[in-house]
């Protein structure tokens, strides 16, 4: 058996027209998958030396690497040969703006042996000082805790496998003082919040993607990927098999965030019932359509937004959307669900995770329950009552009477009015037009009631011209076949 060369050292085979090929992976596309370039010779030792050659030409690295090259260039190759091809989108372009916007332009010059656990702690103290280089005005001139902990990951798993290269002996980044990791705090809405919630939720046509969270505790972009395939209406069972990122160019799909997301829920009958409504005003094979994009699924930053609007509007607390997977999961647990049941539901890779986050909640049930079995079996005073027994047994107080809020607000899909100044609105309607493009159409007028109206006509006139023109160009197109 021939011996095997090392990751990144190129191929090396003899072809059956008796010369020798080297081939070396160059890049990659944006699909992940690799694009080479090869030499031939009549020997092996010929061969090799046009492959190192080759492998300089193209500045591969690994194959040709030295201890005293460039950190920069070492990051750059380390990215795009072993981290790129392995991650989602979302993740390369935090991974790019921490290499090529920070690290690079700061330490990228060092040559990697002379790379020191100094040189990293003053480039981590500079980011948290003055490393910062949009919106300052809003949040300062240095840049987050978790930022910086991020850029040192970074390196350090670039470092890592420089040691594994035998390009440097340790790792510099290991043992360097960090910021402290910062869990961010947990929001829960309670029970009257939440009821707050549905109603404006309710009246600013979000009502049932709110109720269709809080009952699965579902990622924001699993939610917003949801098709009309994923649900059985006989059974109950709705299967969430894809997620939905927000990019610069738009609303990507991919596979869900682990392969435990990937799964099956049954939902209530009552929401069932609400979703079997809903579906008669709905066409689109997504669940939640964009507005603004047909075809496409809604965005989760548009989702985010309108949240937030509606809970200011219903007098809730601000809080993350991710808060509303927090507050299915406290709700489930708090009615009796067992952490296994609510692990399988919300997606999590195992209880263990479940427990991890929800412990706070577990440890006041562990406490409750055995203040049961203490004054069931052994009849004698209870343990002191913990404040989530407390609360449980408090008289419920009466709901108090919540009137949505009924701005002028129109529907998702209906344009927008916006008062220009005193005596001036404008109302716009941007759809995408036959050819896949999105076109402005716009109509003035001295009040916001004048501009409704001018609004309301015109919206039905585009549509119409749309139509009629993608019925044009498709029989066009049959005629030319």
């Amino acid at each position: 058996m021939g011996k095997k060369r090392k990751a990144g050292e190129g191929t090396l085979r003899l072809r059956k027209d008796g010369r020798w090929e080297g081939r070396i992976v160059v890049d990659y596309d944006e699909n992940g998958k690799p694009k080479t370039k090869n030499i031939t010779a009549k020997t092996k030792a010929e061969c090799l030396k046009k492959l190192e050659a080759l492998k300089e030409k193209c500045g591969i690295v690994t194959g040709r690497a030295r201890p005293d090259m460039p950190f920069g260039d070492w990051l750059d190759l380390w990215y795009k040969t072993y981290s790129k091809p392995n991650i989602r989108i979302t993740t390369q372009l935090s991974y790019e703006n921490r290499i090529y916007l920070h690290i690079i332009p700061s330490i990228g010059k060092i040559p990697l042996n002379k790379l020191t656990q100094s040189d990293l702690q003053k480039f981590y103290a500079d980011l948290k000082k003055n490393g910062r280089q949009s919106k300052v005005e809003l949040y300062g001139t240095g840049l987050s805790d978790r930022m910086v902990r991020s850029c040192h990951t970074t390196c350090r798993t670039a470092l890592q496998k420089a040691v594994e290269e035998k390009l440097i002996a340790v790792n510099p980044a290991d043992g360097c003082k960090l910021p402290p990791k910062k869990a961010q705090e947990m929001q829960v809405l309670t029970h009257d919040e939440m009821r707050r919630f549905l109603i404006q939720s309710k009246q600013d046509d979000f009502y049932e993607l709110a109720l269709l969270e809080l009952a699965t505790g579902m990622r924001r972009g699993e939610i917003c990927a949801l098709k009309w395939s994923d649900l059985d209406f006989e059974t109950g069972a709705l299967h969430i098999q894809r997620q939905a990122y927000h990019v610069d160019h738009g609303v990507i799909v991919s596979v869900p965030k682990t392969k435990q997301s990937n799964r099956s829920v049954i939902l209530p009958p009552s929401v069932l019932n609400v979703l079997r409504e809903y579906r008669k005003n709905v066409d689109s094979e997504w669940i939640f359509p964009s507005p603004v994009k047909e075809g496409e699924p809604i965005d989760p930053t548009s989702v985010y937004r309108k949240m937030v609007k509606i809970l200011d509007r219903a007098q809730c607390k601000r809080v993350r959307f991710h808060d509303l997977r927090h507050t299915f999961a406290t709700t489930a647990l708090e009615h009796g669900m067992d952490i296994k049941t609510l692990s399988a539901i919300i997606g999590h890779v195992s209880s263990a995770t479940t427990l991890d986050i929800y412990s706070h909640i577990t440890d006041e049930m562990q406490i409750n329950a055995a203040n049961k079995i203490e004054r069931r079996f052994a009849k004698n005073e209870p343990f002191e009552q913990s404040e989530y027994e407390v609360k449980k047994q408090a008289p419920a107080q009466e709901a108090q009477p919540f009137e949505p809020y009924k701005g002028k607000i129109r529907k998702s899909g209906t344009g927008g009015i916006y008062e220009l100044n005193d005596h001036l609105f404008e109302g716009r309607y941007s759809p995408t037009n036959a050819y896949g493009k999105r076109e402005v159409h716009t109509v003035y007028a001295k009040t916001r009631e004048e501009c409704e109206r001018l609004l309301d006509e015109m919206i039905p006139k585009v549509r119409a011209e749309i139509k009629a023109e993608k019925k044009r160009i498709k029989e066009e197109q049959a005629a030319q076949e």
